[in-house]
């Protein structure tokens, strides 16, 4: 049935990978449609992502398996990762929207928080502080986070944490405990153990794990578009703080216009693209780990 589906895919929308596909924006004629801003905005929250979920999935991995006791605190946070990797994605659309997204309302101008302290909120629903971090306007903050590029990322990095965490942990359990023993009785201390031996050759393991984490967000268009991510965004993003779409989405959206040149043609090349992304990034999972793998 796969092989069925990609066939019909590569024949409804070879045709149509043509420049207009990458070059230009959403348009209401088919022939103009393009996903430019999608590839763009999906390498983007992608890029985000791997940013935030690598020093936080792998530090986690690292204090569970080296540091961390065995006691019952760790086997309930065990248990709740091996839980929270398992659930569906728009729940964690639902959490995003809710944590990053509206801040649980604390800074709408209504608020406890903001009537106690007096804060310069905006005069939105929403309300939310706006300023610049030491006064340069490249570290400008924005909270909430509202529907922006960050949240999306931020939303993604939640949805793969689990996943990263839970690999991370399998490749650094899976060196040789004599590879420490070797360390310490050489003099190394606990983290020159660590950061010199256990993480170089757990590394292709690690990093094989999150490439295959993002190639599961890179398909996700529920949590986006509970978080709020625009169907048609006809400009590039410029900052965290713009609003963006997704390939996903833009597949969405024109799956669901009744033209059949959209409904067809145009979404079954956007599949072929977005499949050609995922498949490129399984291809530098497996790079890697031959590249990076140590052999004894």
């Amino acid at each position: 049935m796969l092989t069925v589906l990609l066939v019909d895919i590569a024949v409804e929308g070879a045709d149509w990978l043509r420049p207009e596909l990458f070059l230009n924006y959403h348009s209401r004629k088919p022939e103009k449609a393009g996903m430019k801003s999608a590839i763009v905005g999906s390498i983007i929250v992608m890029g985000l992502t791997g940013l935030f979920s690598f020093p936080i999935g792998v530090g986690a991995a690292l204090y569970l398996e080296e540091y961390a006791e065995k006691n019952r605190l760790t086997r309930f946070i065990n248990i709740n990762i091996n839980n929270l990797a398992g659930v569906p994605s728009i729940v964690y659309g639902i959490l995003a929207l809710v944590v990053f997204g509206r801040m649980f309302g604390v800074l709408s101008p209504n608020s406890w928080l903001v009537t106690t302290f007096n804060l310069p909120v905006g005069n939105s629903a929403l309300g939310g502080l706006d300023f610049n971090l030491f006064g340069l306007e490249w570290l400008r903050i924005k909270m909430p986070f509202g529907r922006s590029l960050l949240s999306g990322a931020l939303t993604m990095t939640l949805l793969i944490l689990p996943v990263v965490i839970i690999s991370s942990r399998e490749a650094i359990r899976a060196v040789p405990n004599s590879i420490r023993l070797a360390a310490y009785g050489l003099g190394a201390t606990k983290w020159q153990t660590i950061s010199r031996q256990v993480l170089p050759i757990a590394m292709p393991g690690i990093l094989t794990g999150i490439i295959l984490a993002l190639s599961r967000a890179i398909g996700e268009a529920a949590p986006l578009i509970i978080m709020g991510a625009f169907t048609y965004v006809p400009f590039l993003p410029e900052s965290l703080w713009d609003q963006f779409t997704v390939m996903p989405i833009q597949i969405y959206n024109w799956i669901t216009l009744p033209q059949e040149e959209f409904r067809l043609h145009l979404a079954a090349a956007g599949i072929i693209v977005l499949l050609a992304v995922l498949l490129s990034f399984n291809a530098i999972a497996v790079f890697l780990r031959k590249k990076m793998e140590t052999k004894w």
